[in-house]
C-alpha cells in the first residue's frame, strides 16, 4: 500500500460533464427521475406501490409537536412489532402509524443525495426549495437526544438498537449521513448535516469499545463508509473511530447477534453462522464473498475506506481477496452480482444462472462503490474495468430510457411466460416497474448517476486519473497554479478520445486508463519518453505548453466472450460484447423462442448505427441459424436438426425491455463449421 498512490474523487464543483451519453443520463436524472421519485416518496404516482416514506416523517414530526404541547401528559408509544414490512389493513383509510419496510427512511436520504449532486452541477432554485422543505420535514422528526429513525419513533423508542441484525437503524443513519454531507457540499446548507451529526453523536455515545457501551454492529452495512464520509467532511475523529470499531467488531465470537437473540444460537448451533450478514468471521479472516450481495459490497467498501485512512495493510489484503473472489468467480458478464434470489445473495463459485439471476441493481452499484475505493488505494485498471462494466450494463439496465420505471433484478435471460407462471422466477420481471414497496434501487441509481463524475475522475497531489471516458471540463490546482483538462469522447460507440491539456509550468501528470477490452491503443501528442504504462494506466508527464492536444484511439472490436468451464449454464455458448457494452438478443428483433437460435462464430459480423426508442445506438448483426421445428412429440429419437439461416441482431443489454414485454437472452449457443456440416 503506497500512500503516494492514494487518490480521491474529484469535487463535482470542479468538473462539468459534457458527454453525449452520460450527459444525457444525468440530465434525465435531473429533469425526470428526481421529480418522479419525489412524487413516489409522497405516494402520488398512480398505480405504483406506495412508499409511505415522507408520510412517516410527517407523522413523527407531528408526534414531536404533540410531545411539546402535552408535556408530562404525552403518552409515549410502546414498541409493537408489526412485521418487517408494515402495510395498512385498509389502504383507503390509513391510521396514524408507521407503514412500509423498517428501512423506509433511507429512500428520502438517497433521494436528497441525488438532488445534491444535481444542484452541484446545475443550480436550480425551485428544486433546492423543494429539497429544503423536505429537509425541514425530516429534521422535525428528530428526537431531542439526536435519534432519527421513524420506525422506532412511531412504533416505540423502548426497543431501539435491540435488533441490529434486522432492523436497519444504522443502515438508515448511514444513508442519512451520505445525503447530508452531499447536500452540505453542494449548497453550503448544514441543516441536514447537523441532524446527521447529532444522530452520529448519539450512536457514538451508545456503541464503542468503552466500558458499558454496546459492542454491536450493523446488520445491513453502510454506516461504516458513511461515518468515514462524515469524518472527512467534518474532521471529527470520533466518526472514523466508530467506523473502525464496527469493522473490527464484526464476526467476533461470541456473536453479538446471539446476544440479541439467544434463540438463534439454540436453533442454529453450528460454529460459523451469520454468513448472510458477513458476520460469520472477523473481516480479515474472510476469504470468500458470501451472503446478501448488497450488504457485502457495502461492507467491503467501508473496509477499503478504513484501510486507506489507517494504512492498514492486512485490511487491504482482505479487500483484495474478496475482490478477486467476486470478480473472478461470482460476477456476471454484465457486472451483476448476487446469483440467487434466496437471500439476494452470492451463490457458490461459478454458479451464475441466467434465467433466475438476481443481480440486484443496488448490488452492482455497491460493486462500483467498492471499485472506486480500491482505485483510491491502488490505481489498477482491473478495478476501473469492473466499474465501467457494471455502469454501462448491470446498473443502467435498472432504469427505463424515460427514467420512470425500474428493474430491481437484472437477469441475463427472460421468458415472460415463465416470469408469470413459474414461482421459481417470480422475482424476475419482464417489464420495469413504476416503483417498489422496497424501493432501494431507484434512488440509489439516481444518486450514483448524479455523482458519476467523481467516479470517472480522481486525483492526488499532482495527478489526474481518468478511469472512465466521458466528455468533461476538469479543473485542478497544483501549487496554486490552475490546470484545465478538456476531454471529448463518444464512448461507448467509438473509441476515440481527445484531451486538451492546459498545464504550463505545473508538473502535472495525467493518468489515462487503458481499457481491458481493447487489444491495443494509439496515442499522438506525446513522445515515448513522456509516457509510462503501469497497472493498466498510461501515465503522461511532460513539459506542458499553454495548450496541448492528445489523441487516443481504443479500437472497439466485437468480441465473442466465453465463460469459465465451471459455469454450467454457459457451456457451448458465447456472449457478444463491443467496447464496454454487453449485447443481447430481443424478441422484438429476432422473433420468439430465442433459445432455438444458434450463432455462427465463423461468420462476419456487422456493426450498424440505428435508432431504438429515439436513441441512436450501435447494434451488431451476426450470421446464425434457427432450429427448424421437428417432431411434435414430447420425446423422440434424436436426429440431426435442420437449421435455417437467419441474421441475429444484438442490441445493448442496458436497453432491453424498452420496447414492451418480450424475450431476452445474452448467452447464445455456438455452432461451428464442423457441427454445421
Amino acid at each position: 500500500m503506497e500512500r503516494e498512490d492514494f487518490n480521491m474523487p474529484l469535487s463535482l464543483k470542479r468538473l462539468q460533464v459534457r458527454d453525449a451519453f452520460w450527459g444525457d443520463e444525468m440530465e434525465l436524472v435531473r429533469t425526470e427521475v428526481i421529480p418522479y421519485q419525489w412524487e413516489a416518496l409522497n405516494d402520488r404516482v398512480e398505480n405504483a406501490a406506495p412508499s409511505f416514506c415522507m408520510r412517516n416523517f410527517k407523522l413523527a414530526g407531528r408526534m414531536n409537536r404533540e410531545r411539546l404541547e402535552k408535556g408530562a401528559l404525552f403518552q409515549e408509544p410502546e414498541y409493537c412489532f408489526r412485521g418487517f414490512e408494515a402495510l395498512p389493513e385498509d389502504p383507503a383509510h390509513l391510521e396514524d402509524r408507521f407503514y412500509g419496510f423498517v428501512f423506509q427512511d433511507s429512500d428520502f436520504s438517497k433521494w436528497i443525495e441525488a438532488v445534491a449532486y444535481s444542484l452541484a452541477s446545475h443550480p436550480d432554485p425551485a428544486l433546492e426549495g423543494i429539497a429544503d422543505q423536505a429537509i425541514e420535514i425530516v429534521c422535525a422528526a428528530q428526537q431531542k437526544d439526536g435519534y432519527l429513525d421513524t420506525y422506532y419513533i412511531l412504533n416505540g423508542r423502548d426497543k431501539t438498537f435491540t435488533n441490529l441484525k434486522d432492523h436497519h437503524e444504522l443502515y438508515c443513519f448511514g444513508h442519512l449521513a451520505e445525503g447530508a454531507v452531499a447536500y452540505y457540499q453542494a449548497t453550503g446548507k448544514d441543516r441536514l448535516l447537523n441532524a446527521a451529526r447529532k444522530f452520529a453523536d448519539y450512536i457514538d455515545s451508545y456503541f464503542g469499545p468503552g466500558e458499558g457501551k454496546c459492542k454491536g454492529y450493523p446488520g445491513h452495512e453502510i454506516a461504516e463508509m458513511a461515518l468515514v464520509r462524515l469524518y472527512e467532511a467534518t474532521g471529527e475523529k470520533r466518526y472514523l473511530a466508530l467506523a473502525r470499531f464496527f469493522i473490527e467488531e464484526r464476526g467476533k465470537q461470541p456473536y453479538y447477534f446471539d446476544q440479541e437473540n439467544p434463540e438463534e444460537a439454540r436453533k442454529h448451533p453450528h460454529m460459523l453462522r451469520y454468513h448472510y450478514y458477513q458476520a460469520h468471521l472477523p473481516v480479515r479472516e474472510q476469504k470468500e464473498a458470501v451472503g446478501h450481495a448488497v450488504r457485502a459490497v457495502y461492507l467491503y467498501s467501508g473496509m477499503a475506506d478504513i484501510a486507506r485512512l489507517t494504512e492498514d495493510e492486512s485490511l487491504f489484503e482482505a479487500c483484495q481477496r474478496l475482490w478477486r473472489d467476486i470478480t473472478g468467480r461470482k460476477m456476471y458478464l454484465t457486472g451483476g452480482i448476487g446469483a440467487t434470489h434466496i437471500g439476494e445473495a452470492f451463490s457458490y463459485p461459478y454458479d451464475l444462472p441466467n434465467g433466475t439471476a438476481y443481480a440486484e441493481t443496488c448490488a452492482s452499484i455497491g460493486l462500483v462503490f467498492f471499485a472506486r475505493r480500491m482505485l483510491g488505494i491502488s490505481p489498477r485498471g482491473e478495478y476501473a474495468d469492473v466499474m465501467e462494466r457494471a455502469l454501462y450494463n448491470g446498473i443502467l439496465s435498472g432504469m427505463a430510457l424515460d427514467g420512470k420505471s425500474f428493474f430491481y433484478v437484472n437477469p441475463l435471460e427472460v421468458n415472460p411466460e415463465a416470469c408469470r407462471r413459474d414461482e421459481r422466477k417470480s422475482h424476475v420481471k419482464a417489464v420495469r416497474q413504476k416503483w417498489f414497496g422496497c424501493a432501494c434501487c431507484p434512488p440509489n441509481l439516481a444518486r450514483l448517476l448524479g455523482s458519476l463524475g467523481s467516479y470517472a475522475f480522481t486525483e492526488n497531489q499532482d495527478t489526474l486519473f481518468v478511469h472512465l471516458y466521458m466528455g468533461a471540463c476538469i479543473q485542478k490546482d497544483i501549487g496554486g497554479k490552475q490546470v484545465r483538462v478538456f476531454l471529448e469522447s463518444n464512448f461507448p460507440w467509438e473509441g476515440r478520445v481527445v484531451a486538451r491539456v492546459c498545464a504550463k509550468g505545473t508538473g502535472f501528470r495525467l493518468a489515462l486508463r487503458i481499457p481491458g477490452w481493447c487489444s491495443g491503443f494509439s496515442l499522438t501528442g506525446c513522445s515515448q519518453q513522456e509516457r509510462e504504462v503501469k497497472d493498466g494506466y498510461l501515465y503522461i508527464r511532460k513539459q506542458w505548453g499553454e495548450e496541448e492536444l492528445l489523441e487516443l484511439d481504443f479500437p472497439m472490436e466485437v468480441r465473442l466472450m466465453a465463460s469459465h468451464g465451471q459455469v454450467r449454464e454457459n457451456a457451448g455458448k458465447v456472449a457478444v460484447t463491443r467496447g464496454p457494452l454487453v449485447y443481447c438478443l430481443e424478441e422484438a428483433d429476432n422473433g420468439k423462442n430465442l433459445h432455438q437460435l444458434l450463432l455462427d462464430a465463423q461468420g462476419s459480423y456487422k456493426v450498424q448505427e440505428e435508432e431504438i426508442c429515439g436513441k441512436t445506438v450501435n447494434s451488431v448483426a451476426f450470421p446464425g441459424y434457427r432450429r427448424k421445428q421437428g417432431e411434435n412429440s414430447l420425446y423422440h429419437v434424436y436426429a440431426r436438426e435442420e437449421l435455417l439461416p437467419v441474421s441475429l441482431k444484438f442490441v445493448p443489454y442496458y436497453m432491453w425491455a424498452n420496447r414492451g414485454e418480450n424475450e431476452m437472452q445474452v448467452w447464445v449457443t455456438v455452432k461451428n463449421e464442423k457441427e454445421l456440416g
